[in-house]
Order: C-alpha cells, then structure tokens, then sequence
C-alpha cells in the first residue's frame, strides 16, 4: 500500500513538474518575443533618426549605429569626442555634432545642415551681387551710350572691333539685369504672346551675342500664341541659347547645331533645347552661383527655372541625346 502511494506520489510530482517545465517554457518564449519586439522597436527610432546615429563605449567601441552613419563612412573620424556640440565639414557636406553620455556610453548624433549653411551663403552673396551690380549699371548705361555715339562716327575699318565692343557690353549688361531679378525675387507680368515675336527676338539675342565657331540655329514650330511674361520667357529662351553656344565652344568640333521646337500637346506648350555641345553637370546646372562652364556666373540656369515655376511650368534635363524640356501650361 505504501509502494502505491510513493508511486503515485512521485507521478503526480514528475506531472506537476513537466507542467510546470512547460509554463516555465512558455514565458520564455512570451519574454524572447517581447525582448525580440523591443529590439525591433528601438531598431525602427533608430533608423527613423533624421540624424546619423552612433554609440560608443567607454573603450571607443562603436556598439549601435544606424544605416545614417553607416552610409557617412569616415565621419566618425572626424568627430571631435571631447566636445558636446561642433560643426564638421565632410565631402561637401556640413553635419551638425552632439555628443551625450549615458553611463559609460557615448551617444553621438550628426545632422545634416547643408541645406541651411547653403541658404546662409546664398543670402550673403546674393546681397553682395546685388549691390555690385547696382554700382556697375550706371557705367555700363554710360559705356553702352558713348559706344553706339561711336560706331555712327567710326570709320568702316574700326565697325567691326566697335560692334565686338557692344557684344561684350550686352553680356555684361545681361549679368546685371539677371542678378538683379534674382535678388529681388521673379514677378510675372501675364499677356498674350506671340511665338513668332519669341523667335524673333532669340535671333536678335544670337546676333548680340560673341562666339568664335561657326552654328548653325534652327527654329521649328514657333506658330499660334502662348500666355506670360514676353521680357522674361525671352531671358529663359536667350539663357538657354547662349548656354548652347558656349557649350559649343567648348567642344572640341569647329561646328555646331542648336535647336529650338515648339509643340502643343495635351495643355501644355512643350519647347525642346537641343545642342551638339559638351555634356551638362546636373548636379550643379540649376544651383546658383555654382556653374561648371568656363564662362558664366551660375545664375542663369537658375534663375530661368524660377521663371518658369512662376509660369506654373517646368524644366526637364536628359544628357543622352542632350535636350532640355521647358513645359508651359
């Protein structure tokens, strides 16, 4: 009888322990997927940083990072650890540096500021621009005047170094009026406009402007009318040929093709920019005041997508075949 009673004794002990082995188990493995979740969750707000994030032990061991930092290869090594707050300058780039400590443990946080340092620059030199080009106009209206005074004076030999003169003065006179516009900000002036008057006007632009190679400009498609600004659609439209000249000159062919055509489809009137020139930067070719042709001051590219945003429009870029694609509703 007490055999039984041991026996079942033991087997109700073996039953309540698997039991409880199984419990135990059980919670284990609630506890491995709440543990699991809380490493993804703070895995999702460290990769949800606008920042580049790093932590570091009290040994210099990078211990947590998030694909920020991962992709910013060498920043790191640039962070001055010592100071809670800093600014670093890393391949064109600024980043904005603060350091907390937790424990024994280093957070170290990087934000990105280019945008805002950029902004900062701009504003400055556009002031700078703006004021030089006031101090230039009057002498340049002055230059202008005495060199047309001259050419109906000059004998026939000297008309053709007098016109080159002029040329040059339109150039300068077209950097002024686009720093100008683009300091005090584009404001459009609406009325019907002619896409005959358009072309003819870019041709009057091509005859004042200066370049040594011999071009040939075609014009297609330039029929019906069009709602904006004349004197701004034909700052965009000369901005973009003389970019085409110089692109010319700088290729290393004695000739070269610009072209101009207009199409009207679904709304919007669609102009395609082609050349046989060098090829276009697009990281730079819209910023201002960055340019990578060996002529040019970097506004004019930018100033006419200002234009054209204010006509509710758009400019497009493709390098193979070259052409840039000004849409106008």
């Amino acid at each position: 009888m007490n055999d039984l009673q041991d026996t079942k004794h033991i087997t109700d002990g073996l039953a309540n322990l698997i039991e409880q082995t199984y419990q135990i188990e059980k919670e284990y493995k609630s506890l491995n997927e709440s543990y699991a979740n809380l490493q993804k969750f703070i895995k999702d707000i460290v990769e949800s940083l606008g920042a580049a994030l790093w932590v570091m032990d009290k040994n210099g061991k990078i211990v947590l990072k998030n694909a920020k930092a991962d992709a910013l290869l060498g920043l790191i090594n640039l962070i001055d650890l010592k100071k809670q707050n800093c600014e670093v300058q890393f391949k064109e780039m600024y980043f904005a540096i603060k350091i907390t400590q937790n424990g024994d443990n280093k957070i170290i946080l990087a934000t990105d500021i280019s945008d805002e340092k950029r902004s900062a620059r701009l504003v400055s030199m556009g002031a700078v621009a703006a004021h030089l080009s006031h101090e230039i106009r009057n002498p340049i209206g002055s230059i202008a005047l005495l060199t047309s005074s001259l050419l109906k004076r000059s004998e026939p030999k000297n008309i053709p170094l007098i016109k080159e003169m002029q040329k040059a003065i339109f150039r300068v006179e077209r950097i002024i009026k686009a720093t100008l516009l683009f300091t005090k900000g584009v404001v459009i002036n609406r009325q019907i406009v002619q896409l005959k008057t358009l072309e003819q006007n870019c041709k009057n632009a091509i005859k004042q402007y200066a370049f040594s190679k011999e071009i040939e400009f075609k014009f297609d498609g330039f029929d019906g009318q069009m709602e904006g600004d004349l004197d701004l659609l034909d700052m965009v439209f000369s901005n973009f040929i003389f970019n085409a000249i110089d692109a010319i000159e700088e290729d290393d062919n004695e000739t070269g093709t610009v072209s101009l055509e207009h199409k009207f489809d679904e709304k919007m009137h669609n102009f395609y920019i082609k050349d046989s020139g060098v090829k276009i930067d697009k990281s730079v070719v819209f910023e201002p005041f960055k340019t990578t042709k060996l002529k040019g001051n970097g506004l004019g590219l930018a100033l006419c997508i200002e234009i054209v945003r204010a006509h509710k429009g758009s400019i497009a870029l493709q390098n193979e075949p070259k052409v840039f694609t000004i849409s106008l509703p």
